[in-house]
């Protein structure tokens, strides 16, 4: 049996979430079916789900303990090219806080309470019992993994693991808030004909949220580009119909902000993204 597959099954039975992933370390991309969310993705966002497709879609919310689901054909497919294996933390009641390098991990010994240690490349994971609202970059090399999120698998590392203590959950809600977009970038065209949406249900609408924010949210590198592409693809999609809200724009912004862009470069590629589709 393939080794990712055999601890897949393994962490499973412990409740542990699990998928895999390819190169790079990122979530397999959606099936065909799937593709651009056309499916409508998860029924349920905040938690994962099944979905029509039987392949591991959907990144993050792929993650399942259902042995039927993981050694499936098409699962099993996809075990012999994956490169490595994740869970999701939040789905197995864990925050994962993780640290990038040896100044974070100086101020993780001196700030938060010991707990389960687990060794990284460049730093080491914290796990804690309890979940809460992922965020990266809430100080230089931590990020927080929990909810709508994926960490690698890396073993179970050492120590004892102690509740979420409220010194983490501050992280997250202690950063400067987010400027919101400009008025001229908030400006969504009307709809067009009768103003109906043209979409399936009301929830497609905030599940290609979800999924776009969880995608600027697993970027790892060339954040510009996958900040823009996003944009351009929620505008490509939702632009027109008149839905989209400026709480919506503003959780893109939000999630584009978290890691590392500016107001400024987040209505720059809104504008630009909007300008490409003649919005």
């Amino acid at each position: 049996m393939n080794e990712h597959l055999h601890t897949a099954l393994s962490l499973a039975a412990d409740g542990l979430p699990v998928l895999p992933l390819r190169k790079g370390k990122v979530p397999f991309g959606n099936c065909p079916a799937c593709a651009d969310n056309a499916c409508g993705g998860r029924p349920n966002m905040k938690t994962p789900g099944p979905c029509v497709c039987p392949g591991p879609c959907h990144a993050w919310a792929a993650a399942t303990t259902n042995p039927d689901v993981i050694g499936s054909v098409p699962w099993r497919r996809v075990w012999r090219i994956a490169s490595a294996l994740a869970y999701h933390p939040g789905g197995a009641g864990l925050t994962v806080v993780d640290l990038d390098n040896a100044d974070a991990i100086a101020w993780a010994r001196k700030t938060l309470p010991t707990t389960q240690t687990v060794p990284t490349t460049r730093g080491e994971h914290w796990l804690y019992l309890g979940t809460m609202p992922s965020a990266n970059g809430v100080r230089p090399g931590v990020d927080i993994k929990s909810t709508m999120a994926y960490a690698r698998w890396l073993g179970f590392g050492a120590g004892a693991m102690a509740y979420l203590p409220d010194a983490v959950r501050a992280l997250a809600v202690s950063k400067p808030a987010p400027a919101r977009p400009t008025s001229q970038a908030l400006a969504v065209p009307t709809p067009a004909g009768r103003g109906e949406c043209r979409h399936r249900t009301p929830a497609f609408l905030e599940r290609g949220i979800a999924m776009a924010e969880q995608c600027i949210t697993d970027a790892t590198s060339g954040v510009h580009n996958v900040v823009y592409r996003t944009f351009l693809a929620v505008l490509s999609t939702h632009g027109r119909c008149g839905c989209l809200t400026e709480d919506h724009i503003t959780r893109l912004f939000t999630a584009a902000q978290a890691k590392g862009e500016t107001a400024r470069h987040c209505t720059e590629a809104w504008t630009n993204a909007r300008t490409r589709l003649g919005l």
